[in-house]
């Protein structure tokens, strides 16, 4: 399992970051992100202990820990400069919280965060074709999420995505630490939101191209 989607205590979920790996690596995972939610106010600070943690942890090479950030509710205007600032600090992973249906996300937040680069648009809601056009266009990976709330518009997201070619991912969004799942349970998130084998396998292989890319 690979995850570009967690929370550790750094912002809202329930476990300092080294518990959260060691969960995570007993369930299965080979690589994840610790994508604490941030905004002008936390940045960087969160960022640093990541960062730290993650130094810490990546001397084990079976494994790999990428530091990131999940901007969350920033006003779209704002978002290009928060993506940029991620960026300069060290962030491998910026995912952006997207128009979810379960939150009042502001309107013009997907297409602001596919616009700026990010890596990954978290439960993006009810996404349109042209966002979802111009996410193939930046490489811009869209999330199938296996969080409550969130999942409800698993269905559209993935039956658009797949018919305009765009890039998936299956996260967990995790806060605690029954939200982290096994491969298994990831690929019934993936049938369940109307894809099939062969799409959770590119999937998967999705999952590896990025951490490739991450780590150079």
């Amino acid at each position: 399992m690979i995850d570009f989607h967690t929370h550790s205590f750094l912002s809202d979920g329930a476990l300092i970051p080294t518990e959260l790996v060691r969960r995570a690596r007993v369930a299965g995972y080979t690589a994840m992100a610790i994508t604490d939610h941030v905004d002008e106010s936390n940045i960087e600070g969160v960022l640093k202990q990541l960062i730290k943690v993650a130094r810490q942890i990546n001397t084990d090479r079976s494994f790999h820990l990428l530091p990131g950030v999940e901007l969350t509710h920033i006003p779209p205007r704002h978002i290009p400069l928060m993506v940029r600032k991620a960026r300069a600090l060290g962030a491998q992973i910026i995912v952006g919280h997207g128009e979810t249906l379960a939150e009042p996300v502001e309107a013009g937040t997907n297409m602001a965060y596919i616009k700026a680069g990010v890596d990954v648009l978290a439960h993006p809601g009810l996404i349109t074709e042209d966002e979802l056009k111009a996410a193939v266009k930046k490489q811009v990976h869209i999330e199938i999420t296996s969080r409550a709330g969130h999942s409800i518009s698993n269905g559209h997201v993935a039956a658009l995505a797949k018919r305009l070619g765009a890039r998936m991912l299956v996260n967990t969004d995790s806060h605690s630490p029954g939200d982290l799942i096994t491969d298994e349970r990831a690929e019934k998130v993936a049938l369940g939101a109307g894809l099939d084998r062969n799409d959770f396998k590119k999937i998967q292989a999705n999952a590896r191209e990025l951490i490739d890319k991450k780590l150079g």
